[in-house]
């Protein structure tokens, strides 16, 4: 194989020179081929841009040092941009790590390792106690320290005269509203559930194009299909809304749910209703159900909510072992010395967690530990995805029975994380 030399460089987002300028658009186009999204046109590179600006969005890749043929595009891109995480007693500002891609002609080159290692170890200097991802491709990241945080279900529900609720009466009511009109409210509701929900992230600033219906990426335009529904409490205060679209294919009429969030059973629920309502809609598909909706509980026929597909969605990776776990809840009073071992060494060493009354103290300490497990499921640990005895049953956690047992009662935690959070 011929040897290929590269150049890591870092895009200036605010220098809007000829020679800027054209390398943000060659990197652009980079990544959208790397997701095998439709070329960008002008549009696009401008509302891109402006996003980017105010994330403070930070864009790296890789050249080609004497690409002979071809253009100047790099071969790997990389991005990242600071947000907050709710880990379940604080919002932890956490280094999101997106538009990670490779070209198919230069893999397995040690790009996305240069990439994202000089990442890790930037948020690590910065003070940042996480990195997070959302993945396509659920094989590559845990050699860097990244672990499943929470998990995504794919549900359909029927509609028509098989949704059927139980005594349910509504003290409020739902609004169809103009997705533009809808977002500050929209936004002020996430605002409040991700205040309340362990493991939901912090929007971006995208995320106003996507849900105003304003920027279409994969358009170019409007996203003219988008609606939005509000639900109102009793003294006309929203507490609620889902975002969805109108679906057809042979010649069944279905919805789509890109986002659906209440702060109360009866926002849950009443959304749900005016969706299963809905003239000629034969099923409702949520891909990010959320693991404590009432709605399958509530209805007179369980089986009108089918689980389509259940898969792994927000990542997370520890940097800082302290400031992380002592952010998170505890289901116990004791204490365990837990090993980690960290291939990049950010979390790596022995830590003594000392609960008590829901909150821990958490040390690094020379002796010897009573737990060991790695980075990659140390990070799966925090908001407690998996309880401790599973993953000891999964072969991820060794050590003595009862400390293992010990450090189950101490770190389970009764409710599941959630995140609705894409990036």
């Amino acid at each position: 194989m011929t040897t290929v030399d590269y150049d890591f460089r870092r895009l200036d987002l605010h220098d809007d020179s000829e020679k800027a300028v054209a390398m943000r658009q060659d990197w652009v186009r980079a990544m959208r081929d790397g997701f095998r999204a439709p070329v960008p046109d002008e549009q696009f590179h401008e509302r891109w841009l402006r996003r980017s600006r105010e994330d403070g969005l930070v864009c790296t890749g890789a050249w080609l040092r004497d690409p002979g043929v071809g253009t100047g595009r790099p071969v790997a891109t990389y991005s990242s941009f600071d947000k907050e995480v709710n880990v379940g007693l604080a919002q932890v500002p956490t280094r999101l790590v997106t538009d990670v891609t490779t070209s198919p002609a230069h893999l397995r080159r040690g790009l996305l390792r240069r990439l994202i290692e000089d990442d890790l170890a930037d948020a690590k200097r910065a003070g940042l106690a996480l990195a997070g991802l959302t993945a396509a491709d659920a094989t590559i990241y845990g050699r860097w320290g990244f672990g499943v945080a929470t998990l995504r279900r794919t549900v359909e529900v029927a509609g028509g005269r098989r949704f059927a609720l139980r005594d349910f009466t509504d003290s409020g009511r739902v609004e169809l509203v103009d997705p533009p009109a809808a977002w500050p409210v929209v936004s002020a509701i996430h605002d409040r559930f991700r205040a309340t929900t362990r493991g939901a992230v912090q929007w971006p600033a995208v995320y106003e194009d996507i849900h105003s219906g304003t920027f279409d990426y994969n358009t170019s335009g409007p996203d003219t299909r988008l609606k939005a529904a509000l639900h109102l409490d009793a003294t006309g205060e929203p507490d609620g809304f889902v975002l969805f679209k109108y679906e057809s294919e042979g010649g069944k009429d279905s919805i789509s749910v890109a986002e659906l969030v209440g702060l109360s059973p009866h926002a849950w629920l009443g959304l749900w209703r005016l969706l299963a309502s809905i003239d000629q809609i034969e099923h409702v598909t949520h891909g990010i159900f959320h693991p404590q909706d009432p709605l399958p509980w509530a209805l007179t026929d369980i089986n009108a909510v089918r689980v389509k597909a259940e898969s792994e969605f927000l990542w997370l990776r520890v940097l800082d072992v302290p400031d992380a776990f002592q952010a998170r809840p505890w289901a116990a009073d004791g204490q365990v010395l837990v090993g980690v071992a960290d291939a990049q060494g950010h979390a790596a060493g022995t830590w003594a967690m000392t609960s008590r009354d829901g909150r821990a103290e958490v040390t690094s300490t020379e002796a010897d530990p009573e737990v060991r497990t790695d980075a990659e499921t140390l990070a799966t640990l925090l908001l407690g995805t998996a309880p401790v005895a599973t993953l000891q049953r999964a072969g991820r956690i060794h050590g003595d029975p009862e400390a293992v047992a010990r450090f189950g009662e101490m770190a389970d935690l009764p409710t599941p994380p959630y995140s609705l959070t894409g990036f």
